[in-house]
């Protein structure tokens, strides 16, 4: 799998579980701050702006186990883009590897900060899935 976005993971001690593997919550908890990060970086403001990116969906299917204190990188590219919402897919990696030890799918729609009603995707993040992660 391609992932033209791929962000650095570090795994922490807490983030075992008393299986000594990641807990699961850890891979939803990377895969959002990796899109968020993205998304601040394309020109959310999360905290004045006209529009915010909710999450309306997400799923993952998990392959291998990870564990502290393995670095891991979190793969993104853009799914579908309809006119109010995002499909980001997602795959948690080892370093160089090409197959993800889990894959996900965030659904986010994009609304107006104050009435919460569904917005189009603003030109900016548009333009910056074109030039960075179409699939």
């Amino acid at each position: 799998m391609t992932y033209p976005h791929r962000a650095a993971f570090p795994t922490r001690w807490n983030d075992n579980d008393q299986y000594g593997h990641m807990n699961n919550a850890v891979y939803y908890e990377a895969m959002d701050t990796t899109i968020n990060v993205w998304l601040l970086r394309a020109g959310l403001d999360p905290l004045a702006g006209g529009w915010i990116a909710v999450c309306a969906a997400s799923s993952c299917e998990f392959r291998e186990s990870a564990s502290f204190p393995e670095p891991l990188e979190i793969g993104l590219r853009a799914g579908r883009v309809g006119t109010t919402s995002v499909t980001w897919e997602l795959g948690i990696l080892r370093p160089e590897a090409k197959q993800p030890l889990a894959t996900g799918r965030f659904v986010h729609v994009f609304v107006d900060r104050a009435s919460r009603r569904p917005v189009p995707v603003p030109d900016e993040v548009r333009a910056a899935i074109s030039r960075d992660l179409a699939s």
